[in-house]
């Protein structure tokens, strides 16, 4: 039909921008721009600082060498944010996991950012209202990243179908949702540098959040083509829940960015444990289930 035709033709695009992205000269390109990146806005904060650049563009160029570290964390996870969108089409557990992960480089680059309020050289006396802050960003991270090691300790990817046919046509439509999201992620990246440029700003990851709360309600929904299971269908609306939770901290003041993040992580954590504790007793009292679990 038109509409395979058409979807047939999307995966093949997704399938080759994945394979440019995901090789390894992609990479190391990557890292490579990272790294010009930080050296070039060491070099570029320097010289407004010493009064060496046009005033046109002095302006827009902050004085404290911490933006710098910002600048290249945001790039740094621009890069991650990509990546999560690709394993999307792979494993909805992995990519709720890859979701936590970058709000725990979030925190980092929170703790980074309170640094660029301070004058330099950074004294005590400026530190001191912020310290707690920066600790309880900086630890939350740290509690996050030991959670996530559980997280996916515990997974356990079965297929959603038994039905080779189904499970093609159920990679296939997350594929689509991928791309569709790097369409929108490409979009919202461009208008926030647009703002930035106008002075104005676009909160990036609150935006990016925001849609990937809307496509994993999506990928439940889909996922209800091929499965009606409870269990299924409880995880995976759960997995949403914790985008819920990311969404709501990268809002909320610290230290309470930090425990919702924590709270997210812990809760992602709780139903892949209670998934794997109860899922089988639940799919043995429900008859005529062939459906397992969505990758």
């Amino acid at each position: 039909s038109p509409m395979q035709s058409l979807l047939a033709r999307l995966e093949t695009i997704f399938d080759a921008l994945e394979h440019t992205w995901e090789s390894e000269r992609a990479q190391r390109r990557v890292a490579t721009v990272l790294i010009l990146s930080f050296l070039v806005s060491l070099l570029v904060i320097e010289l407004g600082r010493r009064g060496l650049l046009p005033a046109s563009l002095a302006v827009l160029i902050p004085t404290n060498h911490f933006y710098a570290v910002d600048f290249t964390f945001k790039l740094l996870l621009i890069v991650e944010l990509a990546g999560l969108i690709f394993g999307l089409a792979h494993s909805v557990a992995n990519s709720v996991g890859k979701q936590i992960e970058i709000f725990s480089l979030i925190l980092l680059r929170e703790t980074f950012k309170e640094f660029t309020g301070f004058d330099e050289p950074i004294t005590w006396l400026q530190v001191e209202p912020t310290i707690i802050d920066i600790v309880a960003e900086a630890s939350g991270a740290l509690v996050v990243f030991v959670i996530l090691g559980f997280y996916y300790r515990m997974q356990r990817h079965r297929p959603i179908t038994e039905v080779e046919a189904d499970l093609a046509r159920f990679i296939r439509a997350k594929k689509v949702i991928a791309l569709v999201l790097l369409a929108i992620f490409v979009a919202v990246g461009a208008m926030s540098l647009q703002a930035y440029f106008q002075g104005e700003s676009i909160p990036f990851f609150d935006a990016i959040y925001t849609v990937l709360i809307f496509a994993d309600v999506l990928m439940v929904l889909i996922s209800l083509r091929y499965s009606t299971t409870y269990h299924i269908v409880f995880r995976n609306s759960g997995f949403a829940v914790a985008t819920v939770l990311i969404r709501l901290a990268l809002i909320a003041p610290a230290p309470v960015n930090a425990l919702l993040g924590i709270a997210s992580a812990l809760f992602a954590l709780g139903l892949t444990v209670s998934y794997n504790t109860f899922a089988p007793v639940i799919r043995s009292e429900s008859p005529g289930t062939v459906a397992e679990t969505t990758t």
